[in-house]
């Protein structure tokens, strides 16, 4: 069916519009207000931006490796809670599809009936996106508008790259899904036009990367309309989640294996 044929307006859209404004606050969109202060502190040090750190997947308990390791996993259960959340509010209000017909997670492509398919385009997407992607970063940097990512911080315990895989799929499941799955849903049914969905949708991604840097801002824009874009026309999150994860995996591992080797890290 086409994406017309599928849709289901709301007559009343004040309910979906509370319920869009609710979800993003206990998740993505709370992280963009977080970033937006970042910034601003950021800014008003006295270190220059390019001479700040910005610190991912960051150790709890160093000193005790099998604690650390529950602390981090039980984070990153309870990110992919905002997941569960969308997937269930669509399925339940305003369903956006007949129920005779697929579930939600086929709705919005989250299923494996094309893994081929999706990891081929996933892995295309992760080109297309990571290798300009690492150029605007050092750009950034050199400009001063950017601050140093240091992406792994777990220390050398035998369970650091396991976790970092793990935490990159989180990362790309809670995003895609909200961000793409779940907001373009909403929006269409809401009678937003195609490009400010994906827009709006690309901006918050950029706005809750702002902590990094300009730099992270600007990038993520741009990943965000690719993917967008991509979804609108595929109408499947699955390709995004690898493209995603692919990315976040070769930062984390990247970074954990490179640290201290590559001077420009």
């Amino acid at each position: 069916a086409t994406e017309r044929a599928t849709e289901r307006p709301v007559e009343r859209p004040a309910g979906l519009i509370t319920e869009v404004a609710i979800v993003l606050g206990l998740s993505l969109g709370a992280s963009a207000v977080y970033s937006l202060l970042a910034i601003v502190e950021r800014l008003t040090r006295a270190v220059a931006l390019n001479q700040q750190t910005s610190s991912l997947n960051n150790a709890v308990t160093p000193d005790r490796p099998w604690l650390d390791l529950a602390y981090q996993l039980v984070g990153i259960a309870l990110h992919l809670m905002p997941v569960a959340l969308a997937l269930y509010l669509l399925s339940t209000v305003c369903r956006p599809v007949p129920r005779a017909q697929a579930g939600i997670p086929a709705f919005v492509g989250l299923d494996l009936r094309r893994p081929g398919w999706d990891l081929g385009s996933g892995l295309g997407l992760a080109a297309v996106i990571g290798i300009p992607g690492l150029g605007l970063y050092l750009a950034a940097r050199a400009l001063g508008v950017n601050t140093s990512v240091a992406a792994a911080n777990l220390g050398g315990a035998w369970w650091t790259i396991p976790v970092l895989i793990l935490a990159a799929a989180q990362n790309a499941v809670l995003e895609e899904v909200v961000m793409v799955g779940y907001l373009f849903t909403r929006l269409r049914q809401l009678r937003w036009r195609p490009w400010p969905i994906i827009l709006a949708s690309a901006v918050i991604r950029g706005t809750y990367h702002l902590y990094q840097g300009f730099g992270g801002f600007v990038g993520n824009i741009a990943m965000g309309v690719i993917l967008g874009v991509f979804y609108r026309r595929t109408r499947r999150v699955m390709p995004l989640v690898v493209a995603h994860t692919v990315l976040d995996v070769v930062s984390f591992v990247g970074y954990a294996a490179l640290r201290g080797k590559v001077g420009w890290l």
